[in-house]
C-alpha cells in the first residue's frame, strides 16, 4: 500500500514539474520531442543547431533530479516502507520507477503530448510527429532501463542507512 501512496505522490510532483515546465515554454523540454520536431526547431532558428538530442545544461538537471531520486528514495523507502535491505530498496524504487514511467509514456506522451495543442511549438504546429506513439514508448522502454542503475543505488544505500 506504501509503494501505491508513493507512487502516486511521485505522478503528482512528475505531472506539475513537466506540464508546467513545457506549458510555460514547450522548447525548455524540446530534447524529448521527436526527432523531426527538434530538427524542424533547428531549421527555423528556434533552437541552435546541435549534434546531441540533449545539451549540457539538459544532462545536468537530469542528473541531479536523478542523484535527488536516489536518495530521497532510499531514506522514504527506510523510513515509511521499513526497507531495510538491498533487495527491499531496490524492489520498491524500481516499481515506483516504472509506475511512473509508464504513467508517464501512456497518459503525458500518448495522451496529452500527442492531442494537445498547448504543447506545439510554433512552425511545428501540423507535425505529424507530434502523435508518434511509437517514438513515446520507445522512450519509456529506454527511461525502464535507465531506472534499474538508478534503482539499484537506492537499494545499496538504503542497505547501508
Amino acid at each position: 500500500m506504501a509503494v501505491m501512496i508513493e507512487s502516486l505522490i511521485g505522478i503528482l510532483l512528475f505531472t506539475v514539474l513537466i506540464v508546467s515546465l513545457t506549458l510555460k515554454n514547450p522548447l525548455t523540454s524540446v530534447g524529448d520531442y521527436p526527432p523531426a520536431i527538434r530538427e524542424k526547431c533547428m531549421e527555423l532558428g528556434l533552437i541552435e543547431k546541435r549534434e546531441q538530442r540533449f545539451t549540457r545544461a539538459d544532462i545536468l538537471r537530469k542528473g541531479i533530479a536523478l542523484l535527488a531520486f536516489v536518495f530521497i528514495f532510499a531514506v522514504v523507502l527506510k523510513q515509511f516502507n521499513g526497507a531495510d535491505t538491498f533487495w527491499k530498496g531496490f524492489r520498491d524504487s524500481y516499481l515506483i520507477w516504472l509506475i511512473i514511467d509508464w504513467y508517464d509514456a501512456l497518459v503525458l506522451d500518448c495522451i496529452w503530448f500527442c492531442h494537445s495543442k498547448k504543447v506545439r511549438i510554433p512552425g511545428t504546429e501540423n507535425m505529424e510527429e507530434y502523435k508518434d506513439y511509437r517514438f513515446h514508448i520507445r522512450q519509456s522502454c529506454i527511461g525502464m532501463l535507465l531506472g534499474l542503475p538508478a534503482c539499484l543505488a537506492v537499494g545499496v544505500i538504503t542497505a547501508i542507512l
